[in-house]
């Protein structure tokens, strides 16, 4: 599992496509985030846009790999394993991203109320819902689920708003602990929304890779 991490994100970075999350998660960040205000208002910003920036990145590593590149991995690796590593891979660049800008925005942002450890904690646990749910909605979103690109986008699209506001959602509730946090000035940490992102992304990863190596 090891060499094939290592091929995907190889792959990712040569590719260049990583760039256009990145740079849409940097400017919701740079206008959705002001310097000096409450610390738990921007953390429930920086946290929710990590969701559709994790389902693009997923999304981005399951298709781009070349159909002859994928067909070699799939034989010396197995498909099931080569498609895990691509969703590994995926989840685990935006996730990275989200700890750096969870830990920037905590620093600059107005912590009257709240502890900097409690803030960042709070803050932490719900980009790491946010960014598992993402990454669910993106391997629900790509192949072999939806393998036309044009309804694949419009799956990820659609996949990521409702994720952000239907109920149950892990993501909705550890973004809405912030958000009632910034009027209360109390950091909730959103311990069950992370348990339940951790488990749906592992039950969606589960079914993902089964299925690719089923129907592919």
């Amino acid at each position: 599992m090891t060499a094939l991490l290592r091929y995907q994100t190889g792959l990712l970075l040569r590719s260049q496509r990583w760039l256009a999350p990145m740079l849409l998660y940097a400017a919701v960040l740079g206008v959705g985030v002001t310097m000096g205000e409450p610390v738990l208002g921007a953390l429930g910003v920086t946290a929710a846009a990590l969701l559709p920036v994790t389902a693009w990145s997923v999304r981005i590593c399951l298709t781009h790999e070349p159909p002859a590149a994928r067909s070699v991995v799939a034989a010396a690796a197995g498909r099931g394993r080569a498609h895990l590593a691509a969703l590994l891979t995926g989840t685990g660049l935006s996730a990275l991203v989200g700890v750096v800008a969870v830990l920037v925005v905590t620093a600059f942002s107005d912590r009257r109320g709240v502890t900097a450890l409690a803030a960042s904690t709070t803050g932490l646990l719900a980009a790491l819902a946010c960014a598992l749910t993402g990454a669910a909605v993106g391997a629900l979103a790509s192949r072999p689920f939806v393998p036309a690109p044009g309804w694949s986008l419009a799956a990820l699209v659609l996949g990521s708003l409702l994720a952000l506001v239907t109920t149950g959602s892990p993501a909705k509730h550890a973004v809405t602990a912030l958000i009632t946090g910034a009027r209360t000035l109390t950091a909730t940490p959103p311990w069950l929304a992370c348990a339940a992102a951790v488990v749906l992304a592992a039950a969606v990863a589960f079914c993902a890779c089964r299925a690719s190596a089923r129907l592919e």
